[in-house]
Formats: structure tokens, C-alpha cells, sequence
């Protein structure tokens, strides 16, 4: 999740424990211990530019990191707070804010690797966006009222809301699948899944993504009242034979590839608009369709142990904002079809 979010959960959590005259103290080391383990961000390689996506909510962000990342920050944070808290107590404050993050991290549909270093799966539980303010914000106003007020009560409404929040989102994200499976068989597919991911601040409006045929087939749904199906678009899946058949595996571009694929959960397409560029379709902007977030751009020409590059595009004009709010809000959205869950 964005900073802002991490570092106010972290606060929440650390003041729902602290001691009322340790709350305003408790929340800074727990907002800043919340936000922590995103300083994987600066691992980085002028070289490899695929090397951030292997760190990043990795080590710093699995369940057995924790006890290490708060006793990290407890030590550089100690100073800031030792006339209030003894140094258990900050160790303690750092321990409930940075335990928060990687759980947070895990709610959306990035990917975080919560098992490492047992495991490297990427978990993404996929039932709130990346950024949300209607989750966000009030809790950011309760940690500071339990900071200006010193009482815990705000601090743990915060928690009681961030567990409400989040099983709603699971709530939706169940019903945001059951209409991608209903969209499925209206165009008698049989997908043997489909993954809903919440579109961009919304639990209301969802990406649904299936497989069928050997293609991605990507739609939104609105779960409010009755769900309403947005149509999207379908890519074909990258199959390394018939869409680069020029990619050595022996080549640095060819293990690049599989690291992507590693980091997309295999949600591989070739761009439309360029025949040597991999896409990640998990995001795009509107969550009906396939305009990437990111990818790979891959080189026919380039010697076997040159890198292949990593590109973002977030355009997002005033168009597209309109037409997101359209489908999360609009009475009768353009385009939006009611589905028959029976069907």
C-alpha cells in the first residue's frame, strides 16, 4: 500500500497498546516502524533493471523479518522517544507497527513474499487497492486523536475499522469473482479460475481476469447492489515458441523474461502495439482493459548477456478519470450490461 496508509496502520496498532501517556510516542514509532520495510526500494542496479522487482516486498517484508526490521528501527528510533519509553517499550511500539506492514502489503494484488525465506510465492490476498483514502482516512483522523488526546480507545476504533474494511473487501472480492464466472458462461467459457483484483480506490468496481483458449479475457464489474458488467478485452497468452521465437534461453533476456513471469504470477501478453514488448495484464489504469503498468522490452538484436529493459506508462488523462468514475458511481453507466449470476 502507499506510505501514508502503512505508516498510519503502524501508529494504530502501536498507540492500541501503548500506555496513555506513551500514546503520541507510540504512534510516531509505530508509523515509522509501519513504514519501513518499503526502504527495499532503494536495492536497486543501474545494470539490472529487473533487480528491484525480485527485493521489493521481500526480505523486509516476511513474517520471520519482523523481530529483526523493529529491532532495527528501535535502535535508530530509541533516541527520538528515550525520555518518554524505556528501550523494551519502544522495541515493543516497533514490533506492532512494522508487524503491520507486510500483513497490509498482502491485502492487495501486488505480490508479497510473507514466507521468505521458506518460500518465495508472492501472496496477494487481492481484497483492497493499492491506494484507498475512504480506508485510509479515517484512520489516519483517529490516530491523531489518539495522539492529541492520549487514549488508546481511537487507536483501537482504527483496528476494529481496518478489520471491518478489510473482510469487507474479501466480501466483494467473493462476489467481484462469481460475476467473473457468470461473465464466463455467458461466452460459454468454462475458465478453471477467476481472480478479481479491487480497481484503483474502490471496493465497488473490480478487474476480473480468466484464462480460456489460450487467452486473457478482462472485464470490471461493479459489486455494489445488483453486479454490472463493463466489457473489456482479451490478449493472447505469451507463448515463447510462437511470440519470440527468436529468444535464446541461454540469453540473460530469456531469464529475464521468467524473472517477470515469476513477478506477474505468469499474466504474460505481448503489448499490441509492440511485438517485443512483455506486459504484465494484471493493471492497467481503467480495469476493463488491457493498457499496461509495466513491462519488459526485449532486444532481437542485443548480445546474449545484455538486460532487458523495464518500462512503466500511467497516462491517465481527464477522459479516463471520467470514465472510472462513470463506472464506479454512475446510475446508468455507458456500456454497463446487469448480470444474470444464473445464467
Amino acid at each position: 500500500m502507499d506510505p501514508v496508509s502503512q505508516g498510519v496502520l503502524g501508529a494504530a496498532a502501536a498507540q492500541a497498546f501503548a500506555r496513555p501517556r506513551q500514546v503520541a510516542a507510540a504512534g510516531l514509532l509505530g508509523a515509522l516502524a509501519g513504514m519501513a520495510p518499503d526502504l527495499d526500494v532503494l536495492i536497486r542496479s543501474s545494470v539490472d533493471p529487473l533487480l528491484f522487482l525480485e527485493f521489493h516486498r521481500q526480505f523486509t517484508h516476511s513474517l520471520a523479518f519482523i523481530p529483526i526490521g523493529a529491532a532495527l528501527c528501535a535502535a535508530v528510533l530509541f533516541p527520538l522517544v528515550r525520555r518518554r519509553c524505556r528501550a523494551r517499550q519502544v522495541y515493543l511500539y516497533c514490533v506492532l507497527g512494522y508487524a503491520t506492514h507486510g500483513l497490509l502489503d498482502a491485502c492487495t494484488s501486488y505480490g508479497t513474499q510473507l514466507y521468505w525465506p521458506f518460500s518465495n510465492t508472492r501472496v496477494a490476498w487481492n481484497n483492497i487497492s493499492i491506494v484507498d483514502p475512504l480506508f485510509t482516512i479515517p484512520i489516519l483522523v483517529l490516530v491523531i486523536l489518539a495522539a492529541h488526546r492520549g487514549r488508546v480507545f481511537f487507536a483501537r476504533v482504527a483496528c476494529a475499522w481496518v478489520i471491518l474494511y478489510l473482510a469487507m473487501g474479501l466480501v466483494q472480492r467473493d462476489r467481484a469473482e462469481s460475476a467473473g464466472f457468470a461473465i464466463a458462461r455467458a461466452r460459454h467459457h468454462a475458465p478453471a479460475s477467476v481472480e478479481a483484483k479491487p480497481a484503483f480506490a474502490s471496493l465497488l468496481l473490480w478487474k476480473t481476469i480468466y484464462e480460456h483458449g489460450g487467452r486473457y479475457y478482462v472485464d470490471a464489474v461493479r459489486v455494489g447492489g445488483a453486479p454490472v458488467h463493463f466489457p473489456g478485452q482479451s490478449a493472447a497468452k505469451l507463448m515463447l515458441g510462437r511470440d519470440l521465437p527468436w529468444l535464446d534461453p541461454g540469453t540473460q533476456q530469456a531469464r529475464d523474461l521468467e524473472r517477470f513471469r515469476w513477478f506477474s504470477q505468469d499474466h504474460l501478453a505481448i503489448d499490441a502495439r509492440s511485438t517485443d514488448d512483455v506486459i504484465d495484464i494484471r493493471y492497467s489504469m481503467l480495469p476493463n482493459r488491457i493498457d499496461p503498468l509495466w513491462g519488459i522490452r526485449l532486444d532481437p538484436d542485443a548480445p546474449g548477456d545484455a538486460f532487458s529493459r523495464f518500462f512503466t506508462q500511467r497516462r491517465f488523462g481527464r477522459d479516463d478519470r471520467d470514465r472510472l468514475f462513470e463506472m464506479m458511481f454512475a446510475t446508468d453507466p455507458l456500456g454497463g450490461r446487469p448480470i444474470d449470476p444464473g445464467r
